[in-house]
């Protein structure tokens, strides 16, 4: 199937990195698709996915985690703050933590709920105005102010614009990582997922080369 494809690739991207076998997690992102195209891949073993949508993770993943044990959860897309406790109930890592008033309310639920969950800073490497996430230059301060409200950042996430040469993305990603000594980078997509692991990417999300071309009618 698809993803066998995609793993055989990720290995071959790891080792012609010089990286270590199974140093990426392979996120297959399974918004909005069809229910038996994820169940056939849970099927098959895999285990971790992402979704974008709060609403609609909440109405598949209780039921589909009852009956495969280890599902690990992560949310992709942009996170209203009026959706963090039910996003925080369901998932195990947030991938789009992009702005002060995020982090403040983040900090006081997960003081409140005594854990938190992974959490990768999204950085807007294009400077995009249509698009979320931290500007590059604001990166060190943001990241300083998490971390003075007692958040424990796992990593950083970056979405190369459409139509760019990903790698000066993914290597300005890696650099402000490594000076504020982040090690995990969510970057690289269904496009574009072999070059990110080349820049050090250890998660890539990857959806429409396992599932398919999703229907949003």
């Amino acid at each position: 199937m698809a993803l066998n494809d995609i793993i055989t690739r990720i290995h071959a991207a790891e080792s012609a990195a010089g990286r270590a076998p199974g140093s990426t997690t392979l996120i297959a992102v399974s918004k909005v698709q069809p229910p038996a195209r994820i169940t056939a891949v849970l099927d098959a073993g895999h285990r971790v996915f992402g979704e974008n949508y709060v609403q609609e993770a909440a109405g598949k993943w209780p039921e589909w985690r009852e009956r495969y044990p280890g599902v690990e959860l992560h949310m992709l897309g942009p996170l209203q703050t009026n959706k963090l406790k039910p996003a925080l109930d369901l998932f195990d890592a947030i991938h789009t933590l992009d702005r002060p008033s995020l982090a403040q309310k983040l900090a006081r639920q997960v003081q409140a709920r005594g854990s938190c969950p992974q959490l990768f800073v999204q950085v807007n490497t294009g400077a995009e105005p249509q698009k979320a996430g931290t500007l590059p230059a604001d990166a060190d301060g943001f990241i300083a102010d998490c971390r003075a409200l007692d958040l424990t950042l796992t990593g950083l996430m970056c979405i190369p614009p459409d139509g760019q040469d990903p790698a000066p993305h993914f290597a300005m990603l890696r650099e402000i990582a490594g000076r504020n000594g982040l090690q995990a980078l969510s970057m690289g997509m269904s496009a574009d997922f072999e070059t990110a692991i080349a820049f050090g990417a250890t998660h890539v999300r990857v959806g429409s080369a396992i599932f398919g071309a999703r229907d949003y009618t």
